[in-house]
C-alpha cells in the first residue's frame, strides 16, 4: 500500500488543529482515515509473530464468561469460528517494515511519545473488556469490522480477581462500528471496550507512553550520580559519556578536634551535615535531564536485536544515491546540539546531516561522503552495528 496515496490521516484536520484541540483531551473518530486500506501484515505472517521468543504476545479469551489470559509464545489459536477470543501482538513495528512505515504518519506526535504498534486478531465477540489506558492511542481498523463503545466516566474501579482490567461499572456514553480504514483516537483515562463483529477482525494500535513525574525525577538522580562518579573519578554508568562539567565533587570528611564518643555506635552530627553540603553543590540542569531524557526516551525496546553488517561497507564506494535509513528498531531524538541513538548520548556535536538523519529517518551516500571525518566514522560504525541500513 501507498502510504501518501488515498490517506486523510486526521479526517481533514490540520495536525496543528489536532494536537491543540484533540490531543491528550477527547476522542475523535476518523471515517475513513485510509481509504481502500490493506494490512501490511498478512494474518498467517501475524500468526508467525506471535509463536516466536522474540515477540510479546497474549491470548485472550472469554469462553462462558470465563476470562483467561495466556502469555506467548502462542503456538496454537482457537478456531476462528470459535468466538470470544483476541491475540494480541505487541511491537510489530520492530520486526516489520511495512508496519514501522505505516508508524512514520503519526510523527506530528513527538517521537520522544511513541511507544510501539500493537496488532490484535480477533474472532466474532473477540475483544479484552472494558477497560482504561494511561496512554494516547490511535485505532486503526485493519479487517473486518470491530465495535467500538467508549465513556469519559471517572469511576476506574476495576473487576477484582480476574487475568485482565476490567471496569467493574462500564457506562457506555458513544459507540460505533469501525470498517477497514477508520480510525478512532483516545487520549488518557478514556474508558473503553472494542468488540469483534466479525471474523478475522484486525485492529492495529497505534500507543504512545505515558511519562510520570516520578520516573523523570528517579532517572535525572540517576544521571547525577553517573556524572558525580565519572567526574570524581569512582567509575561510570549508563549516563556517564560525555561527562558534563560540574559534578565533581572532591575532598574528604574530616573531624579533627572531635570529642571522645561516649556512645560509639551513634552516626555522627556532623558527617551527616557535612554530607548534605556536599550534595547541595550538584546542580540540576537543563544538560542533567537532558542527558537522561535523551538516552531514556532512546533505549531500544527490550526485545529489539539489531543485525550486524555481513560484510564491511564502505559508503564512499557506494552510488552517490543510495539511501541509508535508520534501521526500524533505532531511536533517535535530539536537543539542540546534542544527539541520542539507541541509549547513547553521541559524542559528538549534532551538525545539519545528523539533524536531517534523525528528522527524515535517510540520508543519502552522497551527502554522507560530503560530512566531516567524525560523522563519517560514526555512520560507518552504526551500519557496521545495524543501527543503519542501506535501501
Amino acid at each position: 500500500m501507498n502510504l501518501t496515496e488515498n490517506t486523510d490521516l486526521l479526517g481533514g484536520i490540520s495536525p496543528e488543529k489536532f494536537m491543540q484541540e484533540y490531543w491528550q483531551r477527547k476522542p475523535v473518530l476518523i471515517r475513513q482515515a485510509f481509504k481502500n486500506f490493506s494490512l501490511p501484515i498478512s494474518i498467517p505472517n501475524l500468526k508467525k509473530l506471535a509463536k516466536q521468543e522474540n515477540v510479546e504476545s497474549r491470548l485472550v479469551s472469554n469462553f462462558n464468561g470465563e476470562w483467561k489470559l495466556k502469555k506467548g509464545p502462542i503456538s496454537r489459536l482457537p478456531k476462528m469460528s470459535e468466538n470470544d477470543w483476541t491475540l494480541l501482538v505487541q511491537s510489530v513495528d520492530l520486526h516489520d517494515d511495512n508496519v514501522a512505515n505505516l508508524a512514520q504518519l503519526f510523527r506530528f506526535v513527538p517521537d520522544a511519545r511513541f511507544d510501539d504498534v500493537m496488532i490484535s486478531l480477533a474472532s466474532k465477540g473477540g475483544g479484552v473488556g472494558p477497560h482504561f489506558d494511561t496512554y494516547d492511542v490511535f485505532l486503526l481498523q485493519g479487517h473486518g469490522q470491530r465495535r467500538w463503545r467508549i465513556s469519559q466516566q471517572k469511576d476506574q474501579t476495576l473487576i477484582p480477581n480476574l487475568p485482565c482490567r476490567i471496569l467493574e461499572n462500564f457506562q457506555v456514553e458513544e459507540e460505533w462500528v469501525l470498517e477497514p480504514g477508520d480510525m478512532l483516537y483516545l487520549p488518557p483515562q478514556c474508558a473503553h471496550d472494542g468488540i469483534a463483529e466479525t471474523e478475522d477482525c484486525v485492529t492495529i494500535s497505534f500507543g504512545f507512553r505515558t511519562l510520570s513525574f516520578a520516573n523523570m525525577v528517579r532517572g535525572i538522580f540517576e544521571a547525577a550520580a553517573d556524572q558525580v562518579s565519572v567526574n570524581s573519578g569512582l567509575g561510570s554508568g549508563v549516563y556517564s559519556e560525555p561527562a558534563i562539567k560540574g559534578f565533581k565533587v572532591s575532598g574528604y570528611y574530616h573531624d579533627k578536634g572531635a570529642k571522645a564518643s561516649s556512645h560509639p555506635a551513634a552516626l555522627p552530627e556532623k558527617m551527616i551535615t557535612d554530607a548534605l553540603k556536599a550534595a547541595e553543590k550538584i546542580k540540576f540542569t537543563e544538560d542533567l535531564a537532558v542527558r537522561f531524557l535523551g538516552c531514556w526516551l532512546t533505549e531500544p525496546n527490550q526485545l529489539s536485536v539489531f543485525d550486524f553488517a555481513e560484510e564491511e561497507i564502505n559508503i564512499e564506494d557506494l552510488p552517490a544515491s543510495t539511501l541509508i535509513k535508520t534501521d526500524r528498531k533505532t531511536r533517535i531524538i535530539y536537543r539542540d546540539k546534542q544527539l541520542f541513538i539507541n541509549g547513547e548520548a553521541v559524542t559528538i556535536k549534532l551538525n545539519k546531516l545528523l539533524k536531517q538523519l534523525a528528522d527524515n529517518r535517510y540520508i543519502t551516500a552522497g551527502e554522507a561522503c560530503l560530512s566531516d571525518m567524525e560523522t563519517f566514522e560514526l555512520l560507518h560504525r552504526w551500519i557496521d552495528d545495524g543501527w543503519l541500513v542501506l535501501a
